[in-house]
């Protein structure tokens, strides 16, 4: 029986980091986790057991473990010589990211992403006629973009873009430096 408590204290635990932590539950602070879940224990072990499992589980969700890589990192918290986490903690970490884990990458996302965000791009190319042009010297084509941009839970804002053909080489050159910057990243890692 007191190994079902402990084990439900320490899922509380863990949902309560997470609150904090990643979904912004300011209601949730370290003292509610202690009474609620640890009345027994004293300050300063509920202290160190918090910041364990708020190290642990911080990354754990920094590197977006999978199952095999949680399970190696768990087992070898198990074998450190300090510090290391008991493997009721580890059975109780594991079961926490597996019901956590796609909730925590999508919190993560959502508070590493720029705003506005793009929501949507539309384009066209316009030809002038010679009866549109009156008789003024040939312009060429004109591309003309709309960006539908906006924050989450607000209304979109739009911007129009033209561009002659020089502008639309000189954007495609920039977008062409762009990925090749990425690619560059994304293979050396």
């Amino acid at each position: 029986m007191a190994d079902v408590e402990a084990a439900k204290a320490l899922s509380g635990l863990l949902n309560g980091v997470a609150q904090k932590e990643f979904y912004n539950n300011s209601e949730v602070t370290e003292e509610l986790l202690k009474v609620q879940l640890y009345p027994q224990l004293q300050e300063e072990d509920f202290k160190a057991l918090h910041e364990k499992m708020k190290g642990l589980v911080k990354s754990i969700a920094t590197a977006d473990m999978d199952n095999a890589q949680l399970e190696a990192f768990l087992t070898a918290q198990t074998k450190k010589q300090v510090g290391r986490v008991t493997t009721e903690q580890a059975a109780a970490l594991s079961r926490f990211w597996k019901s956590q884990r796609v909730r925590v990458r999508e919190s993560l996302l959502a508070q590493s992403r720029w705003e506005p965000g793009l929501r949507g791009l539309s384009w066209r190319v316009d030809l002038q006629t010679a009866a549109s042009r009156g008789g003024a010297a040939h312009s060429g084509p004109v591309a003309l973009m709309e960006l539908e941009l906006g924050r989450a839970g607000q209304d979109s804002e739009f911007v129009c873009l033209e561009f002659d053909e020089a502008k639309v080489n000189q954007v495609l050159k920039k977008m062409a430096d762009i990925q090749e910057s990425i690619d560059r990243i994304v293979h050396r890692t």
